[in-house]
């Protein structure tokens, strides 16, 4: 389960944690700074949860306004939707709107390897490249494919797992 904390931007006011949208609503409702004024802006952290939950917390800015619909997406998405997000908006700078995008609405190409090298042989070994015979095969210069492969696709760890995307 992803807890969040609520810090309160007042620094007379102490901040709480919480795990569900209706769990902020009940501790903010009564929170309150030390002058009896009710706390009304809070910048949220994320503090425990799933790695990849952590991750897209952090490439969807997450905020007051948009934390409810994050944690959903935490129980409802897919590890890959999770990835696709982390990396078009994360990385690839693409915005995210809860109430107008989805996950799917991205086109990135996700490759579970560890390096570019990695990607080469196996866009080798799935014939990308053309029929090669066996004989010449021996002889490719992987190093240099995956030189080309990095001026379209970028390596990332994501929740430990080493990835090699391109986002179109």
């Amino acid at each position: 389960m992803t807890q969040l904390y609520a810090q309160p931007y007042d620094i007379s006011a102490t901040g709480f944690y919480f795990n569900t949208l209706e769990e902020y609503e009940q501790k903010a409702a009564k929170n309150r700074n030390d002058f009896g004024g009710i706390v009304e802006e809070y910048e949220l952290q994320f503090i425990d949860g799933e790695d990849i939950d952590c991750k897209l917390f952090t490439a969807l800015s997450v905020n007051q306004a948009t934390f409810g619909k994050y944690l959903e997406a935490c129980d409802e998405w897919s590890e890959d939707e999770k990835r696709k997000v982390i990396i078009a908006v994360g990385e690839s700078g693409y915005s995210f709107d809860f109430d107008k995008n989805s996950p799917d609405d991205f086109e990135v190409d996700i490759y579970e390897v560890d390096s570019l090298k990695e990607l080469a042989e196996q866009f080798v070994d799935e014939g990308l490249y053309g029929e090669i015979p066996k004989a010449i095969a021996n002889y490719l210069d992987y190093d240099a494919i995956a030189r080309d492969l990095g001026y379209d696709y970028s390596e990332i760890t994501i929740a430990g797992t080493r990835l090699v995307y391109r986002c179109s």
